[in-house]
């Protein structure tokens, strides 16, 4: 049914990709497809931005960024999934939904929010990736402990 899953995380918060990963990697695992693991760094091109770093940073970062992603993926993706890794730079949303037109994907799995929101509702990329995005959308959920479900 699926051939190509997207699953963006956020590499400086676990709750981005805590639920989602095992998800994403069932859904891998029992149709076959192949994961394209992204992140999404802030866009420093702007002029008003762009003139606080030193020269060069937008490219470092980049590059550590990728090697970072290399690393969790090692880490966190058996080695017999087909994986892609994805450094993506701007509006994280828009950069979601433009690399899934890119890479075709069926699906995007990706986590609600950041718990820290406390809001229990879809994060502000989430919400705008399921509105927007053509294809399917799965929006996994931290699991709430027992006491904060009343």
């Amino acid at each position: 049914m699926y051939k190509d899953i997207l699953l963006p995380v956020d590499l400086n918060h676990e709750s981005s990709w805590r639920s989602a990963l095992p998800v994403a990697l069932a859904h891998c695992k029992a149709f076959g497809a192949r994961l394209h693991v992204m992140t999404v760094i802030p866009e420093f091109g702007m002029s008003i931005v762009g003139n606080y770093f030193p020269e060069g940073f937008e490219k470092r970062h980049l590059e550590d960024t990728g090697k970072l992603l290399h690393e969790f993926v090692t880490r966190r993706i058996p080695a017999d999934c087909k994986v892609q890794h994805i450094v993506a730079e701007g509006k994280a949303y828009r950069e979601i939904i433009a690399m899934a037109e890119k890479v075709n994907a069926d699906l995007i799995i990706m986590g609600s929010h950041r718990p820290e929101m406390k809001d229990y509702l879809l994060g502000p990329n989430a919400e705008r990736v399921v509105r927007h995005f053509s294809r399917s959308v799965l929006v996994v959920r931290d699991e709430l402990p027992n006491d904060e479900m009343l």
